[in-house]
């Protein structure tokens, strides 16, 4: 599988439809440029991940107008698209950080409502609702297992995806500067306890004054990073060997020794 992760700045004086329209084209162009089988995009690219101010105003209905552009920019590309996450509303007026994901003809091929909301006690820990069910996307190269930015920190779900099946896990994020160090030492983690790819897609820019870290990162099931962005808008494609999943688990059988957390070792 080749995929191509694609890190947006976040301007604060670019409209929500602009940049929906610019990131369309850069899915399309991506595509055209990189022939990847996955592109991936970040966490509430459509508002800024600490614009919270805005979540409210600019929440669509799953189908709304971003489910629309990026149907039609996975359709158009021909590729499996993550298109990151966007503040989704709910037919009783709840909002959820939702993240979206589409087939190569353009159909929804699963959604994920974010499950560890950050912000302790203010921002999206109290305006938005918690998602309650794990998420994995069967591609012909791979099952995917799906999280967002702060379900970084929370191993158990990522072994709850691994139990379904996860041969890789895509992890769009919106993740502060100030905690970069975190992020890289996190999606390796993820990547050397389950023995997965990891695929972590963040931000460049400034979000509501909050600067992003930017360092979208690609982890192999040893823990080798095979590639990092900077701090800006970047594209970083990379070629992955499925296989080295399996052959990880069958020389290193860590994952069969687990006692806790299930009925009985998976022996």
């Amino acid at each position: 599988m080749r995929a191509s992760l694609i890190q947006i700045a976040v301007d604060e004086g670019e409209s929500v439809n602009s940049r929906r329209s610019r990131v369309s084209s850069l899915v399309r162009e991506v595509a055209g440029r990189e022939r990847p089988d996955l592109v991936v995009l970040p966490e509430l690219w459509t508002t800024g991940a600490f614009a919270y101010e805005t979540f409210a105003s600019e929440a669509e209905s799953l189908e709304g107008p971003t489910y629309e552009a990026m149907a039609k920019a996975a359709s158009d590309a021909g590729v499996w698209l993550h298109a990151g996450s966007v503040p989704e509303r709910d037919a009783s007026g709840d909002l959820y950080n939702t993240s979206l994901v589409f087939s190569p003809d353009g159909s929804l091929a699963a959604s994920y409502r974010k499950i560890h909301r950050f912000g302790f006690d203010k921002g999206e820990a109290v305006l938005m609702g918690a998602g309650s069910e794990l998420v994995t996307v069967r591609t012909p190269a791979a099952a995917i297992g799906l999280a967002t930015c702060y379900d970084l920190r929370f191993p158990e779900l990522f072994r709850g995806l691994v139990d379904a099946g996860a041969e890789m896990f895509v992890v769009p994020a919106g993740w502060p500067a100030r905690r970069r160090e975190h992020w890289t030492l996190f999606a390796r983690a993820r990547a050397v306890e389950d023995q997965v790819y990891v695929l972590a897609c963040g931000t460049g820019g400034t979000h509501a004054g909050v600067p992003q870290a930017g360092h979208s990162v690609v982890v192999d099931p040893w823990g080798e990073v095979l590639a990092e962005a900077g701090d800006g808008e970047e594209v970083l494609t990379v070629d992955l060997d499925l296989a080295k999943v399996a052959a990880t688990r069958e020389q290193f059988p860590a994952l069969k020794d687990r006692l806790l957390g299930v009925e009985a070792p998976p022996r």
